[in-house]
């Protein structure tokens, strides 16, 4: 996040995009709420009308993967409003020029074709959106999970950048992170091209080789997807830490195959989990509740957390494993730590943005980074002065829209579109232990439009069968009209039903994400005699 969750409440108007906030992120959607009692504007777009859509004050029933052909037209309005904010752009940006070329052909007629929202909607949140004197953006996957999730991305930026949304309270560009340690994963350097503080594998590598006295490899790694098409071939072994690719990967019936195609898989989690049962050794580590260290959460905050109990059995934290490891690999010296707070040393000691906190620092709200220095506060808000770039001004983006990797046809009509429900959580690895939660709901089912459903003879809560080019998956049918005719929308939590069985590997070409938020589906009424079968069945199987 550009800014901190405490003044979401401060903005005028709050764009929500790809992102059901009172649901999956509710402490945020508690600040999104006070703020709209104060008088915010909320704007949200999204393919389904979600608890988060019925709260806004204008929502944009958007067909799936069309952002940018709305936010190019949101801008087009906004430019010809004369909406902008000229002294912004002059001083703090470049490339705006080229933007306004590129959107002026996105008019809302235009759009409308595209995005399938009417182009009265989109001009009055275009006029919401840049008629505010502080107006924040809230996304999440529903933005990302694409073909063009960074164009998406950059979008947004754009959006931000021309009305001078950033770098003051009540603004900003804002992923909201689906786990509480995302944002810290990424921060260590979690990520295939950079080494922690998103210092260039290709560039940085001479100050780790110094720091840490080995040689490293050059070159940028592989993305997890890419990581399970070579499963196998270049990759003879996997080592999952905290991950479940057998439920939340799409195309799962290839991800089975190819974990099968190693020659040893290793997986460290709290659980059994899905992909678990498929490893050759399980490696039982500690939960949150066992273990001492820090996390940095979605408005970049490190925060310590402390041990409250041991692990249970044979579980260890998950340093420990590492180190036990590394000690049996023969790097016994260099992974001589004895504790969180030493690793935590070595981290203020190669990641900048981390430099000046310590563990006395952090009390018990912690620090935003970037923290320079033992007497700088942190930073709440980036870019107030200037953009961290190397001429110091932001870049704007002219972004063409293009279509998602695989479109509707006469075979597959429908588009699919996957996410979560409020009461479960990613995989269901924790969740669905939960008799409470279970209690709530433990199958999977998928929302479809009456209009599409009276078409297809599909009564509510009727078996159905739900195809692609990958697999098919036999579920419960929802009918609502909170989705979008001709979109059906499943949840990916149930190993039973999973959605991920359907979705298309095709990914960013950018930042390798796959596209699980789009794929071609038909949906059928389920024969008598297909009986209802133990698992989703996938063409790799059958």
């Amino acid at each position: 996040m550009t800014n901190s969750i405490e003044d979401i409440e401060e903005a005028d108007c709050i764009l929500i995009i790809g992102s059901n906030t009172f649901e999956q992120h509710p402490l945020i959607a508690r600040r999104v709420v006070r703020a709209k009692d104060k008088g915010t504007k909320v704007i949200v777009i999204d393919p389904r009308k979600t608890p988060t859509a019925k709260n806004a004050d204008l929502y944009l029933q958007i067909t799936p993967g069309t952002n940018v052909a709305l936010l190019n037209a949101m801008m087009h309005v906004i430019i010809k409003e004369g909406l902008i904010d000229e002294e912004f752009i002059k001083n703090r940006t470049k490339g705006f020029e080229e933007l306004k070329k590129v959107v002026e052909k996105y008019t809302p007629e235009y759009a409308s074709k595209i995005c399938g929202v009417s182009p009265e909607l989109i001009i009055e949140a275009a006029k919401i959106y840049g008629g505010s004197e502080r107006s924040s953006i809230l996304y999440c996957m529903g933005v990302t999970q694409f073909k063009h999730g960074v164009d998406s991305v950059k979008s947004c930026c754009n959006l931000a950048m021309i009305t001078g949304n950033l770098g003051k309270r009540g603004t900003g560009v804002n992923p909201l992170r689906g786990q509480n340690n995302v944002q810290g994963a990424c921060d260590m350097g979690a990520l295939p091209n950079v080494f922690p503080g998103y210092q260039k594998v290709d560039v940085a590598y001479e100050k780790f080789e110094e720091v840490w006295g080995v040689e490293l490899n050059h070159k940028v790694g592989l993305s997890i997807p890419e990581m399970i098409e070579n499963a196998g071939k270049e990759i003879k072994c996997l080592y999952i830490m905290g991950e479940n690719p057998m439920v939340s990967d799409p195309d799962i019936g290839h991800v089975e195959h190819a974990l099968e195609e190693l020659d040893f898989l290793i997986v460290q989690d709290i659980f059994l989990t899905e992909t678990a049962k498929l490893a050759d050794v399980v490696l039982p580590a500690a939960c949150w509740a066992e273990k001492d260290g820090t996390f940095t959460n979605t408005e970049r905050r490190v925060q310590k957390i402390n041990k409250a109990v041991n692990p249970p059995g044979e579980a260890l934290e998950d340093w420990i494993i590492i180190k036990k490891l590394a000690e049996k690999m023969g790097y016994k010296e260099l992974f001589n730590y004895n504790s969180p707070r030493e690793i935590f040393e070595e981290i203020r000691k190669v990641t900048p943005q981390y430099a000046g906190i310590t563990y006395e620092r952090l009390g018990v709200e912690g620090i935003p980074w970037p923290c320079k220095d033992e007497n700088h506060p942190g930073t709440p808000i980036l870019h107030t002065e200037k953009f961290l770039t190397p001429d110091g001004l932001g870049v704007i983006f002219p972004i063409e829209y293009e279509d998602p990797g695989e479109l509707p046809d006469n075979e597959y009509p429908f588009i699919l579109t996957t996410g979560r429900v409020i009461f479960h959580y990613h995989t269901g690895t924790m969740t669905r232990r939960s008799k409470h939660m279970v209690g709530e709901i433990n199958e999977g089912f998928v929302e479809i439009h009456p209009e599409d459903a009276k078409k297809l003879g599909i009564k509510n809560n009727e078996l159905v069968k739900v195809s692609s080019r990958r697999g098919e998956v036999i579920v419960k049918a929802r009918i609502t009209e909170n989705i979008k005719k001709d979109v059906v929308f499943m949840p990916f939590h149930f190993a039973e039903t999973t959605a991920n069985i359907l979705t298309n590997t095709v990914l960013d070409p950018n930042c390798k994400i796959p596209e699980l938020k789009v794929c071609a589906v038909k949906v059928e009424k389920l024969k008598i005699s297909e009986g209802m079968p133990s698992k989703a069945v996938s063409s790799e199987t059958t």
